[in-house]
């Protein structure tokens, strides 16, 4: 199997399935649309790529040297995974327009896949995988796969919660898509204590 096709598939699984990212992506769409929801979009696919490149060129060393930066990243994960949750939850579900709602932004979607422990197993993964000796030319190649397929895996997520969106107008609604949405975030977090 071609190199660029094996490095497609990885990116692919890790960025289509379930996790925080996606989880927020799903919830901004239903709640912002779509166009304003590849702000949050990007930023957490340009955090990964930049993770992803930092662990290529060696972080993946550091943490394997000072295992303590591991638990204090999936530690940190945790909490803002359950601070996130715990917003859902407690939100009404009433559309405020006099009072502009602040949603997922650029800086947002980077921050999160950097407190995200199944970034960090997937891009150390994928470089042992992948670019081991951490050659820079492959380095590159990888990240610029993952770049395309972690956009629009997390924007499929933010489309698909687009399309829920009119589905979602009455408050009711919303707050138990948002309870939903909380629950799936803090099942996330649990899930790390097992990681």
């Amino acid at each position: 199997m071609n190199l660029t096709i094996s490095m497609a598939a990885f990116a692919l699984a890790a960025s289509i399935s379930p996790g925080p990212v996606n989880v927020v992506a799903l919830s901004s769409g239903a709640q912002f649309g779509l166009v304003t929801s590849l702000r949050h979009v990007m930023g957490a696919t340009v955090g990964f790529v930049v993770l992803l490149i930092f662990t290529g060129f060696g972080l993946h060393e550091v943490l394997h040297q000072y295992p303590m930066l591991t638990d204090l990243i999936r530690w940190a994960g945790m909490g803002f995974l359950v601070y996130l949750a715990w917003k859902l939850a407690i939100d009404d579900g009433h559309l405020n327009v006099d009072k502009p709602t602040r949603h997922p932004s650029f800086w947002h979607g980077a921050a999160m896949q950097w407190l995200n422990p199944k970034a960090w197993l997937a891009a150390v993964a994928g470089m042992g995988a992948f670019v081991a000796d951490g050659e820079a030319r492959l380095i590159g190649l990888f990240a610029l796969v993952y770049f395309v397929v972690c956009y629009v895996s997390v924007a499929c997520w933010a489309y698909a919660g687009a399309f829920l969106g009119p589905y979602l107008r009455s408050a009711q609604r919303i707050r138990v898509f948002n309870r939903s949405m909380a629950a799936l975030l803090a099942g996330c977090a649990i899930s790390l204590l097992y990681v």
